[in-house]
């Protein structure tokens, strides 16, 4: 009841300044709103979801150019209020519906959420949900990661993950295992991800061929320790990568 009544008087605090401009997703477990204030005319997207502030919380405190940026954080008690960037643009996911990247464009959005995940990472933060759907291009080109209600914190005495979370393709064989999910399992996802707008196809039913292929493969091997180890090595592999010139 207490939660119902924060969360009812947070709706009163926003309707007097913001107006609801569209709604993006509405179900049980979560609602994302989009608003626009009413003098300033800025929009932002409200995210009502369940679980804990920590992730958020964390986030709150984070400039960082390919991340969304997290303005506010409020727990409801069994929930958590959440007010964040609201992106101009398009996810991969659209992108991919009019066609797929040239490798040097697919190289590029995945060589930004390598840094993205390099400042997530460091901070213990393990996204576990990185699809064409939570991966956005701002008006201006610049690759924006966004969506952390599977994100978890990485517990180096801890076994496995409390909840299992992720999207069946992309989430990688430990989260749904009795181990825990580190930054490998985005490693993972990352080339589920760039295979994917490189032939619209999961690797393992189509993988992709030339340079791309070998790393593919590397970010996908179902043991952890074969893949890159971090999202820096991925990067550097990347940015390296003669393939990103043909």
């Amino acid at each position: 009841m207490q939660g119902n009544r924060l969360e009812d008087r947070l709706e009163d605090a926003l309707k007097s300044q913001y107006t609801l401009l569209r709604v993006l997703k509405d179900t049980e477990k979560v609602q994302i709103h989009v608003l626009r204030h009413k003098t300033l005319g800025r929009e932002i997207v409200k995210r009502v979801c369940g679980g804990t502030s920590e992730i958020y919380t964390i986030l709150r405190g984070l400039a960082h150019p390919h991340i969304a940026r997290v303005y506010d954080v409020v727990n409801l008690g069994g929930g958590v209020m959440v007010l964040e960037e609201y992106i101009n643009g398009q996810t991969v996911a659209e992108v991919l519906e009019t066609g797929l990247y040239h490798p040097r464009g697919a190289a590029r959005v995945v060589f930004a959420l390598c840094r993205a995940l390099e400042a997530l990472h460091c901070r213990g933060i393990v996204h576990r949900d990185i699809k064409p759907e939570n991966v956005m291009i701002d008006r201006d080109g610049t690759v924006k990661l966004i969506d952390f209600d599977a994100a978890r914190l990485y517990k180096p005495h801890q076994s496995g993950d409390t909840a299992v979370l992720g999207t069946v393709g992309y989430a990688a064989p430990e989260q749904f295992g009795l181990t825990q999910s580190d930054e490998r399992a985005d490693i993972h996802a990352l080339g589920v991800l760039l295979n994917t707008m490189l032939t619209g196809q999961h690797p393992a039913k189509k993988l992709c061929k030339g340079r791309a292929a070998p790393i593919v493969k590397k970010c996908i091997r179902a043991n952890p320790n074969g893949r890159y180890q971090s999202a820096r090595a991925l990067g550097n592999r990347l940015m390296g990568g003669e393939w990103l010139y043909v």
